[in-house]
């Protein structure tokens, strides 16, 4: 039977006042999602203070040549005296790397408050994210992996331009915490599978 006020959904017994609070305190999240779209913010504007920076780098300007050399700067090397194709290609890995940062918390934000909070009922709109149609937590943690993944290889990647100014040391160790990484994410994403295995199987039974 349908409920006259949801025609398109049926009815579903009423919840006991405990089980009813319990479950709405799933609504003491959304303050957290709220708080990561004012981080995505504060990215949005690094995003465009760099950009300027580097525009303005190419063009001569000595201020903005004065804040990249700083921003690419790697302790213990020599700062950079002029604007050359490494120097652009840390700047433009670190773009990159805030782009790929605000992809994750994209998709902590929505893939988040779409499982743990309340359904957006963007079925039907063109701009729904395909992996939101069948969004679970363990589908969620797998793209969150993937994500860590490739923030991890934009860092191994700076690492290894400047690998002459890091000792063997800390260049084993970051390579080794990146394969942690993805070995991190391999096993979640073969879990996951286990477990649609599993659940699919009992369905037939």
């Amino acid at each position: 039977m349908l409920d006259p006020n949801r025609p398109d959904r049926p009815n579903t017994p009423r919840l006991s006042p405990i089980a009813s609070f319990i479950f709405m305190s799933r609504w003491l999240q959304l303050p957290l999602y709220l708080g990561l779209i004012l981080a995505q913010c504060v990215y949005v504007f690094h995003f465009w203070v760099e950009l300027k920076d580097l525009i303005g780098a190419a063009m001569g300007n000595q201020a903005s040549l004065e804040h990249i050399f700083q921003a690419v700067a790697v302790p213990g090397a020599a700062m950079p005296t002029k604007l050359n194709e490494t120097t652009i290609m840390l700047v433009v890995l670190g773009l990159i790397d805030v782009v790929m940062i605000s992809n994750l918390l994209i998709m902590v934000i929505v893939g988040g408050y779409e499982t743990f909070v309340s359904r957006m009922n963007l079925e039907g709109h063109p701009d729904q994210p395909e992996w939101l149609s069948h969004v679970n937590a363990s589908v969620l943690k797998t793209k969150l992996a993937t994500a860590i993944i490739g923030i991890s290889s934009i860092h191994l990647l700076k690492t290894f331009i400047n690998a002459e100014a890091y000792t063997p040391k800390v260049l084993i160790a970051q390579t080794v915490i990146h394969i942690a990484f993805l070995l991190s994410a391999i096993a979640i994403a073969y879990t996951d599978r286990l477990m649609s295995t599993t659940h699919n199987e009992s369905k037939k039974h």
